[in-house]
């Protein structure tokens, strides 16, 4: 049967269908608003594959070149691997449903985003979100939502839901809230500067409306909705666990206290051994045996998660420490890479990130093929490696996963609003931020990191970018707000805050959920906290390079730029790019050309950038009366010869104007191809140029 249910409220409005497609999913969800349309599905295996210990939950959001009236470029003329974007929405998607999956549920879940259709003004983004937590709401997989999520703009003062393009675009704020009518889940945002306060607001407005949009999944799964698949979290055998207690003894809140995650690590591998070796058989290679091996594990992780948590919520004694509002050793350094443009390294604690920055011409911009009737242009990108070597692991390289896309994406987002504009820095601008070691927040080292490396670089920033990720540990009433968490307090606590922004306000912003009840005191205290840490972080970072480089790098590409009237444009091209290859091939330059008229040279120092502009300037330069050029005879009549000039250009000398004394002939004083010397007598009304040579020879 097929249903039709709309949402409708003062900020939104979309359609969600059941029934007519895709009835073999055990959840499946047509969504419109507009003219986007997006079709979300859900299913599950019905059991976990033999020896997983983890939740594989696989979120897709497919592009659809059709969806816009496009057909893919490249060779093949289909669809190939995801697009950044596609892969930054898929983790959007997965970051808020994850937490609301049962403890020890292990069977694979698959929820799948196709776009059918997009019209740009309804972000497919955010109906794939909703769409996801409806298919799973309405199937028989344990899901413990809905969730809902919204966009939020900020422009002139006031908030918009779910902006139209034209609002994005000039919006001071891209906001995405995901969440419970009870909590919020997951916030991704960039900024243009704005205030804590802003920000709070703006993420507190997304989650009334997000209550509403639950509000109404819960009255369509309560009429649709399938019976859940009822699933108990494995239950732990008390006598493993008296065992296991009796022998660790109160050796494991000593074994968590250490400043060094190596060491740390080294502690718990010990104990893990010792139990291991005591109650587990190993040399037995039966499903009982292994069982029992895994059982001993998962109790003594859960050990290791509550003794973490109790220490910091009942002792505010964190593993490596801490204050709860210290931060870790700071220490930064430029020029730290020969050669290259700009080099920063930022070291917290034990994560350290060393960003390059590249500076290339306007030619070197990314051309991305996406969901928009524009062509889209990547003049700033920023790449993120997270090597194997960085925590201490041996594992195959490869191209990067969908967590080294989401943190490079994170930091872009983060500089781009301090950038120069294109008019003041035509350059294309590449960092690179390579993660030599992590414990904890990777992403905002490299946010830190990449901004010295611009600096070094000499790209005029309008102000430094810090970054740092807040934690939150809630056990009962017990509140701990962590600043600067590290990596255990990140896998073992409740939130993961990362906050950047110059010292006037918020550029990014990236916040995960594991609970419910997080609530306006928690999050003001939060953004207050990272506000004090991001400003000591600034402290450093100034330190150690206070303002850009006045000048780019000695060894960057020099780039020079010039205006032309656009009807010049096809006089510096030439035909067949004649006139303009000659230019590259005689000074060296690479050229740019836009349709507008403006041109940019990027040379490798400045005598060739200088050299190639004076050749562009004497192509577009329009002759005026007096002016002395050398000429080439090209063409010769009765009444006298016509000659070019200014690479192109053609006039008339007439033949009173040869020679002082009377011509008979033109051929008696010149002939094609002769180089003279003339000056510019005359320009009519019709542009026609007159030329004289007798004005140039002596009287005599």
């Amino acid at each position: 049967m097929i249903r039709n249910y709309t949402y409708k409220s003062d900020f939104n409005e979309f359609e969600v269908s059941f029934g007519k497609l895709a009835e073999q999913a055990d959840g499946a969800v047509l969504l419109r608003a507009g003219d986007s349309t997006v079709l979300v599905t859900a299913a599950a295996a019905e059991k976990p594959r033999d020896g997983i210990d983890f939740f594989p939950l696989t979120c897709e959001y497919q592009e659809k070149m059709y969806a816009v009236g496009k057909i893919p470029g490249g060779y093949l003329k289909r669809e190939g691997r995801s697009s950044d974007h596609a892969t930054l929405t898929a983790r959007m998607i997965d970051r808020p449903i994850r937490p609301l999956f049962p403890e020890g549920y292990y069977n694979e879940v698959q929820v799948i985003a196709t776009v059918f259709s997009s019209d740009e003004d309804h972000q497919t983004e955010i109906l794939a979100m909703i769409g996801s937590s409806i298919a799973l709401s309405i199937s028989s997989i344990p899901f413990a939502g809905p969730t809902a999520s919204v966009s939020v703009g900020y422009l002139d003062g006031q908030y918009l839901i779910n902006p139209s393009r034209e609002q994005r675009q000039k919006s001071q704020l891209d906001l995405t809230v995901s969440g419970t009518k009870e909590a919020i889940m997951m916030v991704e945002a960039g900024a243009n500067e704005l205030s804590e306060e802003v920000v709070l607001e703006a993420i507190l407005l997304a989650h009334d409306e997000i209550r509403n949009i639950c509000e109404f999944i819960d009255g369509i799964v309560s009429e649709i909705g399938k019976e859940k698949t009822v699933f108990e979290s494995p239950v732990f055998d008390e006598e493993l666990v008296t065992q296991i207690e009796n022998i660790l003894n109160g050796r494991l809140t000593q074994a968590l206290q250490s400043a060094d995650k190596m060491e740390r690590q080294d502690n718990m591998d010990a104990l893990e051994s010792e139990l291991l070796e005591t109650l587990a058989e190993l040399e037995d290679d039966s499903k009982e045996a292994k069982d029992r091996v895994l059982d001993i594990k998962d109790i003594f992780d859960s050990m290791m998660k509550k003794e973490v948590r109790r220490l910091i919520t009942d002792e505010n004694i964190r593993p490596d420490g801490r204050g709860m509002k210290e931060i870790r050793s700071l220490s930064a350094e430029v020029q730290f890479i020969p050669k290259v443009h700009g080099s920063g390294l930022f070291t917290r604690g034990q994560t350290q990130v060393l960003s390059v920055a590249t500076l290339g011409s306007p030619s070197d911009v990314q051309y991305v093929d996406g969901m928009t009737d524009e062509e889209q242009l990547r003049r700033y990108m920023h790449h993120y490696n997270f090597p194997p070597f960085s925590v201490g692991d041996t594992r195959p390289l490869r191209g990067p996963g969908r967590r080294e896309i989401g943190h490079g994406f994170l930091a872009e987002r983060a500089l781009i609003p301090v950038l120069p504009e294109e008019e003041d820095f035509p350059y294309t601008i590449r960092v690179v931020s390579e993660v030599l070691s992590s414990n904890g927040s990777s992403s905002m080292a490299s946010v830190c990191g990449s901004t010295l490396s611009l600096m070094d670089a000499g790209v005029p920033i309008k102000a430094p970018v810090a970054g740092i990720a807040m934690g939150l540990i809630k056990e009962n009433d017990n509140i701990a707000i962590l600043t600067d968490i590290q990596g255990l307090e990140d896998f073992l606590g409740d939130m993961d805050f990362k906050v950047a922004g110059t010292k006037n306000g918020i550029t990014a912003l990236q916040m995960d959920i594991k609970i419910d009840g997080i609530d306006r005191e928690i999050l003001t205290q939060a953004l207050a906290d990272a506000k004090e840490a991001k400003e000591k972080i600034l402290e450093t970072m100034i330190q150690t390079i206070e303002t850009p480089r006045p000048e780019v790098a000695p060894n960057a590409p020099r780039l020079l730029t010039i205006n032309v009237h656009p009807d010049k444009v096809r006089e510096v091209i030439g035909s067949g790019g004649k006139t303009i290859n000659g230019i590259i091939d005689k000074t060296g330059v690479k050229i740019d050309i836009e349709d507008d008229g403006h041109i940019t040279v990027t040379a490798k120092d400045d005598a060739s950038g200088k050299e190639a502009i004076k050749m562009i300037e004497y192509i577009v330069m329009e002759p005026e009366v007096g002016d002395v050029y050398l000429a080439k005879i090209s063409r010769i009549m009765k009444f006298g010869a016509f000659a070019e000039f200014a690479n192109g250009k053609e006039g008339l000398i007439h033949i009173s104007e040869l020679a002082n004394e009377r011509v008979n002939r033109v051929e008696d004083v010149v002939n094609i191809g002769d180089e003279v010397m003339i000056k510019v007598k005359e320009i009519d009304e019709r542009g026609r140029v007159n030329l004289s040579r007798k004005d140039l020879l002596p009287k005599d």
